[in-house]
């Protein structure tokens, strides 16, 4: 089966810093994935690299078996990203949220592409807190 993301050796800087050394991973389709390390570690370059916001200096970097260099299009076709802070309305709830976000890419959140855990791992919230105390991290699959 095709893995959802997969990296190998994916590398970025900015000038002289380094924000992704190396990175390897794999995510196989249904398996949740948290991104999670402290400030400066290359978090959001990882999730910009996916969603093919920014280019990889070096590595292989594939969504759902698409090369995210030489098939962006297709990469954006198959996922959607809704940032922690992107709520419409504050009083919308996680799970809110990723429906709305969904909906706006042409989705039935429902049966395609969101999912919630009740509660993530870590979080004190679940799917139904407010996006005023968003669950870290919200979780979404690309639909594969």
């Amino acid at each position: 089966m095709t893995p959802t993301i997969e990296a190998v050796g994916l590398r970025k800087r900015f000038g002289k810093t380094v924000a992704l050394g190396g990175l390897d991973l794999v995510q196989e389709p249904g398996e949740m994935l948290a991104v999670l390390g402290p400030n400066g570690a290359g978090k959001t370059t990882c999730v910009r690299a996916v969603a093919t916001l920014l280019r990889p200096d070096a590595g292989e970097l594939h969504v759902a078996g698409h090369d995210v260099r030489r098939e962006p299009e297709a990469v954006r076709r198959m996922i959607g990203l809704a940032g922690q802070y992107a709520a419409v309305e504050p009083a919308m709830s996680g799970r809110e949220n990723l429906e709305m976000v969904a909906r706006l890419f042409g989705r039935d959140s429902r049966r395609d592409c969101c999912y919630w855990t009740s509660q993530p791992p870590g979080s004190t919230h679940g799917a139904g807190s407010s996006s005023g105390t968003p669950s870290d991290p919200w979780l979404m699959r690309a639909r594969t």
